[in-house]
């Protein structure tokens, strides 16, 4: 079993954050979204990874070769970004005739992988919202076999949203319905879609299965970002450096602190991820993100994003500020 992993959008709804680093490696509950998802997969069994990069690829390719040395990883190209059933085509040569599980680089989702991977037939990961009109789109028959699936339809018939994960037992077939997208030029929204490559091979007779996920947390914007950030905190209860410098300070878990911090007359949490060698001074921050190698003094943060060599002064209620930032509110 081989994993490809997307992560070569722009992250456009995370600006000013992905200017300057990809929104799969913000970090959430004491790690990135993307170690998140790897970790994820490789205690489930699966070794081998093609990570579909872009924007900002060499910072990803940078991270996952220091993190994960004892995996076998791939990183491809995507110079032009087509839509999910382009970055799923240009990872052929690697992938051949294996299975493969596509899960996508900004979300997480809770279920049983091991299952998922050792299930025998294809299967697609689903999850019941309250307006379909923003995903892909499962029409599921009463034995939780998938008849039709669509993107982003202006009139569902169906409340089962796709949520980014397709493990694909019949990848000869996928590929040959990514080609026919390309050579008779069939989009969604401008883009070639995998959505779309899925119902053709439906067409063709392959059979899906749905399975649900029991959560899934999009990442790709800041609201959802610190809600995911919120409920991984609860649920794995953060992890604090055991070196951290604490001078007069107090912690309200759950919060993760990495290593080299710095906490001077503050109070921190809860639900609170900190990056490495960040310094908080005089300073109260609570349900929050704040990156590495940030300085914080004097201010008051709650429900805020703040980036990485970032430095805020003076008075404030919520922020989202990209990496290599400074502002005085003094």
């Amino acid at each position: 079993m081989k994993a490809i992993i997307p992560v070569a959008g722009a992250g456009a709804k995370l600006r000013p954050h992905t200017y300057t680093q990809p929104k799969a490696l913000i970090p959430i509950a004491g790690k990135t979204i993307l170690s998140f998802i790897v970790d994820q997969l490789h205690e489930a069994g699966v070794h081998e990874f093609i990570f579909v990069i872009g924007y900002l690829g060499e910072k990803i390719q940078e991270y996952v070769l220091q993190t994960y040395p004892h995996l076998t990883c791939h990183f491809v190209q995507q110079n032009e970004r087509h839509g999910t059933g382009h970055a799923v085509e240009l990872t052929k040569s690697f992938i051949g005739h294996d299975e493969v599980l596509v899960t996508l680089g900004d979300t997480i989702c809770e279920y049983n992988i091991k299952e998922v991977i050792n299930s025998p037939g294809n299967l697609l990961g689903v999850k019941k919202v309250d307006d379909p009109r923003n995903f892909g789109v499962a029409e599921i028959d009463g034995e939780g076999m998938i008849e039709h699936v669509i993107e982003k339809p202006a009139i569902p018939k169906s409340n089962m949203a796709l949520v980014g994960i397709y493990k694909i037992k019949d990848t000869g077939i996928l590929f040959g319905c990514l080609e026919q997208l390309f050579s008779q030029n069939i989009t969604s929204f401008g883009e070639y879609n995998l959505t779309d490559a899925l119902d053709c091979m439906i067409r063709r007779g392959v059979k899906f299965k749905s399975f649900k996920v029991k959560n899934w947390f999009d990442c790709g914007k800041k609201e959802t970002l610190l809600e995911t950030n919120t409920i991984l905190l609860k649920k794995f209860g953060g992890t604090v450096d055991t070196n951290l410098q604490r001078e007069n300070s107090i912690i309200i878990p759950p919060v993760a602190i990495g290593p080299g911090c710095r906490l001077r007359n503050s109070i921190v949490g809860p639900h609170v991820s900190i990056g490495a060698n960040t310094t908080l001074e005089y300073s109260v921050i609570r349900d929050s993100i704040v990156g590495a190698y940030t300085n914080l003094f004097e201010v008051v943060l709650d429900n805020s994003l703040i980036g990485s060599d970032a430095s805020v002064k003076g008075l404030s209620r919520t922020l989202n500020i990209g990496d290599n930032t400074e502002i005085d509110f003094g």
